[in-house]
């Protein structure tokens, strides 16, 4: 069983950056593949960012390549999502996420879901 806490969310202007992050409880953090996935309102759950075990792979939706980030602290049970020059459209409430592949971009691979954190982008 793993729990997960995003934390981080919040508003920010366009252009702006955020860092959103998930600490995950239980010994075997560096066992799961970590995804950041989000949802807008009215719209699907969509994959935003994947990393694999031990971050050395990571995969991201095409509408945040070069700006956003995903990195993950083993040592820490805790992955990141750095958002950098970031817009309206990307507002949405942001889930991490934890599956027992090694990387994911399918929600349905995913086993074990935070409560999600709103980030709200302001033009």
């Amino acid at each position: 069983q793993v729990q997960l806490v995003e934390s981080g969310g919040g508003l920010v202007q366009a252009g702006g950056s955020l860092r959103l992050s998930c600490a995950a409880s239980g010994r075997t953090f560096s066992s799961y593949g970590m995804g950041w996935f989000r949802q807008a309102p009215g719209k699907e759950r969509e994959v935003v960012a994947a990393i694999n075990w031990s971050g050395g792979r990571t995969h991201y939706a095409d509408s945040v390549k070069g700006r956003f980030t995903s990195s993950r602290d083993n040592a820490k049970n805790t992955v990141y999502l750095q958002m950098n020059s970031v817009k309206p459209e990307d507002t949405a409430v942001y889930y991490c996420a934890a599956t027992r592949h090694e990387i994911s971009y399918y929600p349905s691979n995913y086993d074990y879901w935070g409560q999600g954190t709103q980030v709200t982008v302001s033009s």
